[in-house]
């Protein structure tokens, strides 16, 4: 189910936002810059026929403790007629058949680990009606309660869900899979000039990393942000250290004005990092009001730019490195699962 209405949801909109720029029901963001001249050029980047699989194995990073809210993919068979569908004959359905069946399903947190998120992950309270009072908003003026639906609301019967489900009417992650993503990924190798000592990357450093790598990020792209957290996960084979990984590796400063500001004017369509919420979290504290996710808040609910989250980039930065190269073609279509806020991803990145 997708909401399809044409009347715009706002009278006020987030400074610096895109609500609007693409059409007042737009659902895809910066994603929309991804063009078919933006395609050939990312084709174009394919010299070798060589393709590096970007996701972690869905069981990492192991447990709950990194987020108590999700919990690793949890396996078992199908059943008919009470009998678990697991080596068993295809004789229970049909006569005198030969056939020896596996039938599994999973229940899993969605954004357990290699992911992308929707626009609607995050929203914020923002008055886009103008009136002096906030309300919970998301990307493009979509609202809680009445686009993205949950346990309580009114709507949610109609989308088939059962009293306590969840449903994105609008802005869920069958958008980027109706539209599939795939374009340029140019990387960014954090981990080779700061190894895995945690850092806040902000706006001048990433600047003089970018410079001194030579990476130039137009209009389009899809941002890869090697930081070597990936790697760190992978080592704890799944029994992963929250001590340890809470203070690894680089970040980006999400508090770092001037670095939202080269988001938005850098026309990058995405940002995917291996590492947990691509910004640094807890950010770095100020005074009043603010988004416990700057980056989020700026990228998401902002301008449309989806994240990716714990991605797998440790293989293809070493080989991109190793052959003076930033750039690949990256194809990134998440499930195509209505409703959902968030979806695994199995990227692939070809050179």
């Amino acid at each position: 189910m997708t909401d399809t209405t044409t009347t715009r949801r706002w009278v006020r909109r987030p400074e610096g936002s895109t609500w609007g720029d693409f059409g007042a029901d737009d659902q895809l963001g910066r994603l929309n810059l991804i063009t078919p001249e933006r395609r050939r050029a990312a084709v174009a980047e394919v010299r070798e026929g060589l393709a590096f699989g970007l996701s972690l194995p869905l069981d990492y990073p192991g447990g709950a403790v990194l987020n108590p809210r999700r919990h690793p993919p949890t396996l078992r068979p199908t059943a008919l007629n009470g009998q678990p569908f697991m080596n068993q004959p295809l004789s229970l359905v049909a006569e005198r058949a030969t056939d020896v069946i596996c039938d599994d399903q999973v229940t899993m947190s969605l954004q357990y680990s290699t992911q992308w998120d929707s626009f609607a992950h995050v929203g914020s309270w923002f008055d886009a009606d103008g009136d002096g009072e906030p309300e919970k908003v998301y990307y493009n003026g979509y609202r809680a309660h009445e686009h993205i639906v949950g346990p309580g609301d009114r709507l949610l019967a109609a989308c088939g869900c059962g009293e306590d489900g969840s449903y994105a009417r609008a802005l869920g992650i069958a958008n980027f899979a109706e539209s599939p993503i795939q374009g340029r990924g140019v990387m960014v190798d954090l981990a080779a000039h700061l190894g895995r000592e945690r850092v806040f990357v902000d706006h001048a450093l990433l600047m003089r990393i970018l410079a001194d790598d030579g990476v130039v990020v137009e209009p389009g792209d899809l941002l890869l942000i090697h930081t070597g957290f990936a790697e760190a996960v992978l080592e704890m084979n799944r029994e992963p250290d929250p001590q340890v990984l809470h203070h690894a590796c680089p970040v980006l400063d999400g508090r770092d004005p001037a670095l939202l500001q080269w988001v938005t004017d850098s026309g990058v369509a995405a940002l995917c990092a291996d590492n947990y919420a691509v910004e640094g979290y807890p950010a770095r504290d100020v005074p009043g009001p603010r988004a416990a996710l700057p980056l989020h808040e700026h990228c998401l609910f902002k301008l449309g730019v989806p994240l990716g989250e714990l991605w797998w980039l440790g293989d293809l930065a070493a080989w991109l490195r190793a052959n003076g190269r930033s750039r690949c073609l990256l194809t990134a279509p998440p499930l195509r699962l209505p409703g959902a806020v968030g979806s695994p991803v199995t990227p692939v990145a070809t050179v």
